[in-house]
């Protein structure tokens, strides 16, 4: 518009300078343009410049970020992975250590089960001598208690046909005990014509100067055919003094008294402190 109303106005002399400064202006107003656009177009090219720097700039970020991530991931891995390795390595020296102690415990157990069963085996040895020689003992005293009976019963048979064996004391003793008590013992033999066992009733008297006491006897009656033994305990009576004992018999219609001096009774060394230490009573034959 301002190009035309320049030309309108122009006089006609003057139209080539006119229209000279017109296509001047207008070379100058395309310059201008120029420049101008040239200056959008570099700023255009800065801007895109700028925007791929900041891209570059991004993705150098980025690239750098996810570096240091993995760097410290790859560390942090390798830390926990050593760690771990490091406890698993301590806890199998440990499980070594402990299988290794287990191992020599039971080496230990073997050994000392080894020595229990070789010394079983050889007490199970000697046991098994002990108890051969304890069966060949028995044996032979059941022969020797076979032997002595048949000789026994020849005996009383020859003593039947020559009209038997009188009631008789064929030992006796009493023995000092703990706590003012003693021990007596009696061996009885008779041997009636018949072959009969007989009844028989044995009585022991303490006696003193003033007065005397009956010692009870359990049982109160025996069977006799051939030797009886009467043992038994008690305990004299408080205050009482014994100077002799008497003992009475009574089997088969035939009557025995026999009167010991209580020399019988006198005390012995190393007597038990109590009655509750006692053996028991011994029912081994007299010796007179």
């Amino acid at each position: 518009m301002r190009v035309q109303f320049v030309l309108r106005f122009c006089s006609q002399p003057a139209r080539l300078s006119c229209k000279d400064s017109v296509i001047h202006s207008l070379k100058r107003k395309q310059h201008s343009f120029g420049n101008h656009s040239a200056s959008i177009s570099g700023v255009n090219s800065s801007q895109r410049g700028a925007s791929t720097l900041v891209l570059v700039l991004f993705v150098v970020a980025i690239l750098v970020t996810a570096v240091v991530g993995l760097v410290f991931g790859h560390k942090l891995g390798y830390q926990r992975g050593l760690h771990l390795m490091e406890t698993e390595a301590k806890q199998a020296v440990i499980d070594s250590t402990k299988a290794t102690q287990a191992l020599e415990d039971l080496r230990l157990s073997n050994k000392i089960a080894t020595n229990q069963a070789a010394t079983a085996k050889q007490e199970l040895a000697i046991s098994l001598a002990n108890l051969k020689d304890l069966r060949d003992s028995q044996q032979e005293l059941a022969i020797e208690n076979k032997q002595v009976s048949q000789l026994n019963e020849l005996y009383s048979d020859v003593i039947r046909k020559k009209g038997g064996m009188p009631l008789q004391v064929l030992g006796a003793k009493i023995s000092p005990l703990p706590e003012n008590a003693f021990e007596y013992g009696f061996d009885i033999g008779m041997l009636s014509r018949d072959g009969q066992a007989k009844l028989l009733t044995p009585v022991l008297t303490l006696l003193n100067n003033d007065d005397f006491v009956e010692v009870p006897l359990d049982p109160t009656y025996h069977m006799i055919e051939g030797i009886v033994r009467i043992r038994g305990r008690f305990v004299m009576p408080s205050g009482f003094r014994a100077l002799q004992a008497k003992l009475t018999l009574q089997a088969g219609g035939q009557q025995v008294e026999q009167l010991y001096d209580w020399k019988l009774g006198d005390n012995v060394d190393n007597m038990l402190p109590s009655l509750l230490d006692l053996p028991e009573i011994d029912e081994s034959p007299i010796v007179p």
